[in-house]
């Protein structure tokens, strides 16, 4: 099995979580490939749709948007590595998100009484989120989690989890529970 680990940090903030993650999905049988995006050359979507009407399923922005994009398809568990800024994701993870609009349908579906696209590929990663706080702050926590369970429906993922740490939390034991809930 394979995971996919896109790590949104901006440099050693996620660092501690990220071996705890690697750790954990070692031990669940997961070869890891991490991604730091800050390292990557990834330009925001720009919102022209090109993926779905000029270049079916590829981004029309060559640039290492289109790697992780596919990356992403190939992958049996994506993970999300992200500070947590106002609920939401890093400013590099964000450009990812957007960027996998090639990764599913222009066509639509009814998913849980709401419309959604239908899947591109037959299949779809199972997704965590990891959220990195420097102090608790529910509101941001419930965020997060919404955000990632609904990232998860938009991909039409078989199923999501998502957790919020802070210095502490026990960071094995929560990258261990977010494994097995995607088991």
């Amino acid at each position: 099995m394979d995971a996919l680990v896109l790590d949104g940090s901006r440099g050693a903030e996620c660092r501690d979580a990220l071996a705890a993650l690697h750790r954990a999905l070692a031990e669940a049988g997961y070869t890891t490939e991490v991604i730091p995006l800050r390292e990557r050359t990834i330009a925001p979507c720009r919102g022209c749709f090109g993926c779905w009407v000029k270049t079916a399923g590829e981004c029309v922005i060559d640039d290492e948007g289109r790697q992780v994009a596919r990356a992403i398809a190939r992958c049996d568990l994506l993970v999300y590595l992200t500070p947590v800024t106002f609920g939401g994701v890093s400013f590099e993870l964000k450009k990812v998100l957007d960027r996998m609009i090639p990764n599913i349908s222009p066509f639509f579906a009814r998913v849980r009484g709401e419309t959604h696209h239908q899947r591109r590929y037959r299949k779809t990663p199972r997704v965590i989120g990891l959220g990195i706080l420097s102090q608790p702050d529910r509101e941001a926590e419930r965020v997060f989690k919404t955000l990632v369970e609904r990232n998860g429906l938009n991909l039409r993922t078989p199923c999501t989890a998502a957790a919020v740490v802070t210095p502490e939390s026990d960071l094995g034991a929560t990258a261990s529970a977010l494994v097995k809930a995607v088991a």
